[in-house]
């Protein structure tokens, strides 16, 4: 199983509905509505925060998303990255 599937299991079910439904916003390229912001220090590493929660994902060159991590934000969220 996969680290996003796991994230995703340990929520319950209606934060699991926020989740998916930025994470289609994302991957239509729809961004209307979403508190996004790029990380410091990084060109190619954004996030998403929803309430307590953050979506850390990578943008390459051809503009594909990869979502890296799903988070509750507390103080070790953004230091993997």
């Amino acid at each position: 199983m996969d680290k996003i599937k796991k994230a995703l299991q340990r929520l319950t079910k209606k934060e699991q509905k926020i989740i998916e439904k930025i994470l289609h916003l994302l991957k239509s390229g729809t961004y209307v509505g979403l508190d996004i912001k790029k990380l410091k220090g990084r060109e190619d590493i954004f996030r998403v925060r929803k309430n307590n929660f953050r979506i850390i994902y990578r943008v390459d060159h051809e503009g594909s998303i990869f979502i890296l991590t799903i988070e509750r934000r507390n103080e070790k969220t953004y230091k993997k990255f």
